[in-house]
């Protein structure tokens, strides 16, 4: 297992009493925020259980040295980028100087317990300024549900299998997770109608995603190889890529998505680390027999090895019928991070080769992560077979689509035999009424 060091000791506990167990926020995470306490300004903050941590001012306190507090000082910018920036070794030296701050026994506990805030009651905010934000489409199972839809005699293109297909979306319209967002308009044509009409989304859908978050970055004419893309990415969090479906299957040729995908994009708030989802790295599952190898310059032996995340991903719903009778909210699809066709090394390095600069706090999609079965399917178009089946609710409704008043939580956690269970927190959504 890559990189495994004390932070991740299973035996390693912390003196914040709501770290113990936590489903979560454990002190194996300490993820990467930025909040606002009550009265406050954002600021950067680390969770522990149902704490955040100021970094600032635990860097003002004098509690880090080295890297560590060249960390702490950029992380006390109302935005995450400047500490993205410094890459790997500062982040790395400031996770363990955290975790021994918050350990049991560490002889600073008193300096460091005012600087902790309860998390219920601060605001939790975009983790960076986001520059651009770039959606791909490696989940396998989802573009082929998705081709069997709108291409049923041909759902892979041919070019699927060679190239991390991706498309730029649209960064001013990525929201923090609690945002409600409205139904967005534009033009739509059934097969009913001879030409098009405008008007709202009538089917409003959601997308399990990961988002992958970029540090230091690259200069324009410079590609990423394949074997230093790990050293640029700071770190992942959820991804719900909503899409306007009845827009999209109009839209979207010849040049892709565009107002069917644009109008918000929501994201869980912390960042966790590619330090702690350490013990959760498997090998990229094997191409099936007959498929083409990545071409050379997508090709890594050790990505190959540890590239893929064993991440256990969850959609539920919330209606506001089930607000009323007081049940909670439901699952809809549970699915893997493994189902990715290509690794996020593999995403990167493509996305560069033509010497695209990325920036300290781009923000990549990985596409929505379905499963092969129905039960794992990451989005309503392919769960109800493009709005021709109905989705049963434990309210007695049924969907096709979104309605509005509708809540869309996504859920990760990483789970391993002998390493303690880590959490994203929720990447949550409500769906108000078109403007």
């Amino acid at each position: 297992m890559p990189d495994l060091d004390a932070t991740h000791s299973p035996d390693l506990r912390s003196w914040v009493a709501s770290a113990q167990g936590h489903a979560e926020f454990p002190i194996q995470n300490l993820p990467l925020g930025v909040f606002s306490p009550p009265g406050g300004t954002p600021r950067g903050g680390v969770a522990i259980g149902n704490e955040i941590l100021d970094l600032a001012a635990a860097g003002r306190a004098g509690l880090f040295g080295g890297e560590a507090a060249r960390a702490a000082e950029a992380a006390g910018a109302p935005a995450l980028n400047a500490l993205l920036a410094l890459g790997a070794g500062p982040r790395r030296a400031l996770r363990t100087q955290l975790s021994a701050l918050l350990a049991e026994g560490s002889p600073h506990q008193a300096q460091v317990a005012p600087l902790l805030h309860p998390a219920a009651g601060c605001t939790l905010h975009l983790p960076t300024v986001i520059g651009d934000y770039t959606d791909f489409y490696v989940g396998i199972h989802h573009a082929t549900n998705v081709g069997r839809v709108f291409r049923p005699d041909d759902p892979l293109l041919p070019n699927y299998k060679y190239v991390p297909i991706g498309y730029h979306g649209r960064a001013s319209s990525v929201r923090p997770s609690g945002t409600a967002f409205h139904r967005p308009k534009g033009q739509r044509k059934p097969a009913t109608q001879a030409t098009p009409d405008f008007g709202p989304c009538r089917n409003l859908d959601y997308e399990l995603e990961l988002g992958i978050w970029i540090g230091p970055g690259n200069e324009l004419g410079e590609p990423v190889s394949i074997a230093e893309a790990p050293a640029q990415v700071a770190g992942y969090s959820l991804l719900n890529d909503w899409s306007a479906r009845d827009i999209q299957a109009w839209e979207y040729q010849p040049l892709g998505p565009f107002l069917a995908k644009n109008f918000c994009s929501t994201v869980s708030t912390w960042i966790v680390t590619p330090e702690a989802l350490a013990p959760f790295r498997v090998p990229q599952p094997p191409r099936p027999e007959g498929d083409p190898a990545p071409l050379p310059y997508l090709l890594d032996e050790a990505d190959q090895r540890e590239g893929a995340l064993d991440l256990q991903l969850e959609v539920l719903i919330l209606t506001p019928a089930m607000r009323e009778k007081g049940l909670p909210p439901q699952t809809l699809s549970r699915s893997n991070a493994q189902h990715m066709y290509w690794t996020v090394a593999q995403m990167l390095t493509h996305h560069t080769s033509n010497g695209c600069n990325l920036q300290p706090g781009d923000l990549l999609g990985s596409g929505t992560l379905s499963a092969p079965g129905e039960e794992g399917f990451g989005s309503l178009l392919e769960s109800t077979k493009g709005g021709k089946e109905l989705v049963q609710l434990t309210s007695g409704e049924t969907r096709r689509f979104l309605e509005d008043g509708d809540e869309v939580f996504l859920r990760a956690h990483a789970h391993r035999p002998g390493a303690v269970s880590i959490g994203f927190g929720e990447c949550r959504g409500t769906v108000l009424p078109a403007v």
